[in-house]
């Protein structure tokens, strides 16, 4: 979406407040509300703790991320931990696209594809702290032409976090100032709603997700590259979340087909793939995940056509979990136990113009790229 707040942008995204607060002794900045705190720090203006309650009134932490904000940018595995990565989020087909009859190179960092615009991308930079108060914070980022390759013109953005009552609300804002340049964001959340104490179960199919205007998907290769085709998801079907409400997000590991959905040579289990949301009304709830051994109901409204759903299947079990989350024997994040739900374009869409999505994909001169979505947190 575009707006038209482009001179509010570009003096917020080029200066540093004096103002700003600063963090607290582990190097975050933290918001809250009655329901909610959320603590975020600089690097990839990342989310890294989203407290809210559980079913018996206490305080759970449901997204991932590490104790240490210094093991961020150390983490050679680099997931995009609840972080905005960017200019251009998800997948570039083939490293390349075109404005204007002009062809562009982009860094191929995800087998013959780009991903997130390669690995320069905003979810590796130090954002600016601008603005904060006890329930709201900005943060800045300027990126400069060529920065990520084959990303042309400076492009200024800032994201607003905000948390109020039981809903967490988060608005995206950037310009392209000289030239067109691809401009497409998200924010890659990373959700456990029992924040992995559920003993019996630590994979996330326990989880149920409903998405009722998302009948249609992206069909994807084996690379996670969609191949142009949109289909229908069949009732019970693997890719269906549409037909009825509280479908476990393991509804489909019985049927054939599920083990290999998502690609990587038959080893991706679950999801890693772009839904379309079709004909919602304005602030209408998209996507709802919930658990029943928490409690917990997230609710997804957002101006985005689509979302990505990606059942964490390249965890090795290798990553700690937070000091917030977990059991005495659950300690590590492992294969199929979280899932990120991202709101954003069409994957790819800038080399589909079969879609019509290559335009609201690319922002020049005078235009204002604007993204919102919030989280309400409630109970089953």
């Amino acid at each position: 979406m575009r707006c038209s707040s482009f001179f509010q942008l570009l003096a917020a995204a080029s200066c540093v407040r004096a103002y700003a607060p600063k963090p607290d002794a582990e190097g975050k900045y933290t918001i809250s509300s009655s329901r909610i705190k959320a603590q975020f720090i600089p690097y990839g203006a990342t989310l890294t703790n989203l407290f809210v309650k559980d079913k018996h009134g206490k305080d759970v932490d449901v997204v991932l991320g590490y104790d240490d904000p210094a093991y961020y940018p150390k983490d050679a595995g680099h997931p995009v931990y609840n972080s905005i990565p960017g200019r251009y989020v998800n997948r570039i087909g083939h490293g390349t696209y075109s404005i204007d009859n002009k062809t562009f190179i982009t860094e191929l960092n995800d087998g013959t594809n780009t991903l997130h615009s390669g690995t320069n991308n905003w979810s590796y930079r130090t954002w600016n702290v601008t603005e904060a108060t006890g329930d709201s914070i900005t943060f800045t980022v300027r990126d400069e032409s060529n920065s990520s390759q084959g990303m042309p013109g400076l492009v200024l953005a800032r994201v607003t976090y905000s948390v109020r009552g039981d809903r967490w609300s988060i608005k995206m804002d950037a310009v392209s100032p000289t030239v067109k340049s691809p401009l497409m964001l998200t924010h890659h959340t990373y959700f456990n709603l029992d924040a992995f104490k559920n003993s019996e179960s630590i994979k996330i199919w326990n989880h149920t997700l409903y998405m009722p205007y998302s009948k249609r998907y992206l069909v994807a290769d084996d690379g996670a590259l969609p191949t142009g085709e949109i289909a229908t998801a069949a009732p019970s079907s693997i890719n269906d979340f549409a037909s009825a409400p509280n479908l476990f997000l393991g509804h489909a590991q019985s049927l054939p087909g599920f083990s290999s959905n998502c690609g990587g040579g038959g080893a991706c289990e679950g999801y890693n793939g772009y839904f379309l949301i079709d004909d919602a009304p304005a602030e209408a709830v998209v996507v709802t995940l919930a658990s029943d051994f928490s409690g917990i109901k997230a609710e997804l409204r957002t101006d985005q056509p689509g979302v990505v759903i990606y059942s964490c299947n390249w965890f090795d079990g290798t990553g700690d979990l937070k000091k917030t989350q977990g059991t005495s024997t659950i300690k590590k994040v492992t294969r199929s136990s979280c899932v990120a739900i991202e709101a954003q374009d069409y994957v790819d869409g800038i080399n589909h113009p079969e879609w019509g999505r290559k335009n609201a994909q690319i922002t020049g001169p005078g235009e204002t790229y604007s993204w919102r979505s919030s989280w309400t947190f409630s109970h089953l």
